[in-house]
């Protein structure tokens, strides 16, 4: 299971790597707007995720700051590995 969310966790850091590409040098066409709007969609899922759940189980369960990052960065797949970390 931890090679699986090290895998996951390295395709969503280059997708990261990919939007942050194109807001620094855009690509041609119509595809850096598409990345844009993919960009603004997934910040926005993932800022969701953090705050819900630092909401709900901030006070339950002590965590680090890189943990409540890594929520924004690496959503579900972050979340998936605080729940092995404090539940085990």
């Amino acid at each position: 299971m931890k090679i699986l969310l090290f895998l996951a966790k390295a395709a969503i850091a280059f997708v990261w790597f990919i939007l942050l590409l194109n807001i620094a040098m855009p690509f041609p066409g119509k595809a850096s707007i598409a990345l844009y709007i993919m960009t603004a969609f997934l910040f926005t899922m993932h800022g969701l995720q953090a705050a819900i759940f630092i909401g709900a189980f901030g006070d339950k369960i002590t965590m680090s700051r890189w943990e409540k990052w890594s929520i924004l960065v690496f959503g579900i797949f972050a979340l998936l590995d605080i729940r092995r970390k404090h539940m085990t």
